[in-house]
């Protein structure tokens, strides 16, 4: 590609008032509160004491706004000024500067932030009636559990603290706040965010599980999830608050347990024979080697968790082996063993193949990730809980506009939609005064955006702003 023509800087003009550089957010946004986002807002969030006069009025327009913005690839305060120029102001009401964003967000303290995420719950139960974006919910769904360390650098982070990661395979001590998120997914149907909860930097993994898995249940009930729910979660995981409020909420549970004396002793009891081969429909990581396998060998025996307690809980150890390919296996056969906690009536390969489906939750991080939890962009830790749950709002939202677009965009990530149908240039006009959006001829992806709009607007009305 070559320039057509020779180009001064006097010849750039930033003054077209009726340009648009987000023209897909009218749909993504009519969706959001066909959805029930402004009105679930009002609801539930009150910010009714603020250090700063007027900062926490009007809820449902800042917030829906900062979604708007991490909507169109915002990753920090600053970038919310997407939403605030050419003719956005003319498609939408109530828009706000990101310095005003920024005060509101700072004054959220953790008890706003758990109103926010209640929020969060309820319009993805809005999203899922309205667009059946997590179709076979009513058969069986999947609710996978797990955290992440995001790292901060700067020194005024509140609750930032040095906590484990890994990086390339290896722990490591990273200074961060560590994110705890369940995630809603089916077997033909890309995940959707159930619940996420920011913590400090040094928590441990399983820190607030059994309660996250308790609002996780509620909220796959509340959004169809009629038959068998099945909680799915490593190591970290694998504790009596997980499995007991599995087992209270009626979901079954596939958890991953460490390996302790007891565990170790329910292995050894498993008879040689009683191993069967399992291969892999996709070559998967060895936790340990970090090498891709495509076969192991996997049984199960009756195993008694937490047997010392006053609730001991009786299921199924099922084991996954893999010879380990340093040893001289052909002389010498030496076995890694990988065992997890479930009751579940699947045979024992089909256990372990679904049990390991549990790494897609790992997709919606790295989602996260290369969009709006890029950083977590303020000192006040209520600040980045606010934010942390605004980009899960977006990323349900995002996944909910890709099932309505239709094709191959229905499991896309988040920077594809962005992308594709986010982020299309428009010029406002309005012939005979209505309001028209005129889009550049050969877009490549005219007919996902097409779909995407009629389907919007087919739909109910959203409310229109004074």
């Amino acid at each position: 590609m070559r320039l057509s023509h020779v180009w001064s800087s006097a010849v750039a003009l930033f003054d077209d008032e009726n340009l648009v550089s987000c023209a897909g957010l009218v749909p993504v946004m009519g969706l959001a509160e066909q959805a029930g986002l402004s009105e679930l807002i009002e609801a539930k969030v009150s910010i009714k004491v603020s250090r700063v006069k007027s900062a926490g009025a009007n809820p449902a327009a800042k917030i829906t706004s900062i979604v708007a913005g991490l909507a169109a690839g915002a990753d920090c305060i600053d970038d919310l000024q997407v939403t605030r120029s050419g003719g956005m102001s003319r498609l939408f009401a109530q828009v706000y500067a990101p310095a005003t964003l920024g005060q509101f967000l700072r004054e959220f303290t953790y008890g706003h932030a758990r109103q926010l995420e209640s929020v969060m719950r309820a319009h993805l139960a809005g999203l899922i009636a309205r667009t059946g974006c997590l179709p076979g919910i009513g058969t069986r769904c999947y609710i996978d559990i797990d955290s992440l360390l995001r790292p901060v650098y700067g020194h005024a982070k509140q609750g930032a603290s040095f906590g484990h990661t890994k990086i390339s395979g290896k722990q490591v001590l990273r200074r961060g706040l560590s994110p705890l998120a369940t995630a809603i997914s089916t077997d033909t149907a890309a995940p959707m965010i159930a619940g996420m909860r920011l913590r400090g930097g040094n928590a441990g993994s399983g820190r607030g599980a059994g309660s996250m898995v308790t609002e996780a249940i509620t909220t796959a009930r509340a959004a169809g999830a009629s038959a068998e729910i099945l909680i799915r979660g490593d190591s970290a995981y694998g504790s009596h608050a997980v499995i007991s409020a599995a087992v209270r909420g009626g979901a079954m549970f596939s958890v991953v347990l460490t390996k302790n004396p007891a565990v170790q002793r329910a292995i050894d009891s498993i008879g040689e024979h009683e191993w069967v081969p399992v291969n892999y429909p996709g070559a998967v990581v060895d936790p340990d080697t970090k090498e891709l396998i495509s076969d192991a060998e996997v049984a199960e025996v009756t195993y008694t968790a937490f047997a010392s307690t006053k609730h001991p809980v009786t299921a199924r150890l099922v084991v996954r082996r893999v010879k380990d390919q340093n040893q001289l296996a052909e002389l010498f056969p030496v076995w890694r063993y990988h065992p997890f906690f479930t009751n579940t009536g699947e045979t024992t390969v089909e256990a372990d193949i679904t049990h390991r489906r549990h790494a897609i939750i790992e997709t919606t991080f790295a989602d996260l990730i290369n969009g709006p939890l890029a950083h977590l962009p303020s000192g006040r830790f209520g600040a980045n809980c606010a934010w942390a749950i605004c980009a899960a709002i977006t990323h349900n939202l995002l996944r909910a506009a890709a099932t309505l677009a239709g094709g191959r965009l229905t499991t896309a990530r988040g920077a594809t939609l962005r992308t594709r149908i986010i982020n299309v240039p428009a010029r406002l006009a309005r012939p005979q005064r209505k309001p028209v959006l005129h889009l550049p001829s050969h877009w490549p992806w005219t007919q996902p955006c097409n779909q995407l709009w009629t389907n919007v607007t087919n739909g109910p009305a959203p409310p229109i702003a004074a």
